[in-house]
């Protein structure tokens, strides 16, 4: 394999790093408040807005149910809005965040609703407030199933990162569509499949790593 080849395999495994590093930090700042949303707003919970819970539930539930590559399309208009491009690595970022948002937002409604009620009364009961329920009783007792769902989606981003090269998103998906596929190179494509499991094993494994450092049960024994 020519040097040149071994480059391009370089420069793509850095852009998509820096698509899923990118979207995953997005998708987190307006995944992780929603999901708390979600998780207290019911009638009679922290926050209770009931008829806003169910409307943006059904906007969570309209962009999950969306094919990713169907949303890739979808949104070039507000892609070339943003970014002043439907192209590219930075062009993918945007469609990889809208993608990963309502997909964290429902992981971390999950694992907020796995806290002990229990936890939550004692804290109303020494006078918490919802926010400081949220902060220091919801949160700290969720983190280590929080860690694994944001692993989770970051290795849900490295499969749709591969996807939006079928479109001009650049990375390894690019790379192996392009060359792999196109120029009926299966080496190409044989080291891009073998570059993003070994990327999908280094973070699952970071991830569980500091899901066990984060749960407290696991400190205890």
């Amino acid at each position: 394999m020519s040097p040149e080849i071994l480059q391009l395999i370089a420069w793509s495994t850095l852009d998509t790093l820096t698509m899923v590093a990118l979207s995953g930090a997005f998708g987190t700042l307006f995944g992780l408040p929603l999901g708390i949303f979600l998780a207290t707003s019911r009638a009679g919970e922290l926050f209770p807005a009931p008829t806003v819970n169910r409307i943006l539930g059904l906007v969570v539930n309209a962009t999950r149910s969306t094919p990713f590559i169907i949303l890739v399309v979808a949104i070039v208009p507000l892609t070339r809005l943003i970014v002043g491009t439907s192209i590219g690595t930075r062009a993918a970022v945007v469609p990889l965040a809208i993608a990963a948002t309502p997909f964290i937002a429902r992981v971390v409604e999950a694992a907020i609703r796995e806290v002990d009620q229990g936890l939550v009364e004692a804290a109303r009961a020494f006078g918490a407030s919802p926010l400081q329920i949220v902060q220091k009783v919801l949160l700290p007792e969720a983190l280590p199933s929080v860690t694994l769902a944001l692993t989770l989606t970051v290795v849900s981003l490295l499969g749709y990162s591969a996807m939006v090269g079928a479109v001009g998103g650049g990375g390894l998906g690019d790379l192996g569509i392009r060359y792999g596929y196109q120029r009926f190179m299966p080496d190409v494509m044989a080291i891009v499949v073998i570059v993003l499991i070994v990327l999908v094993q280094g973070v699952q494994t970071i991830g569980e790593l500091l899901a066990s450092r984060f749960d407290k049960r696991s400190r205890k024994s």
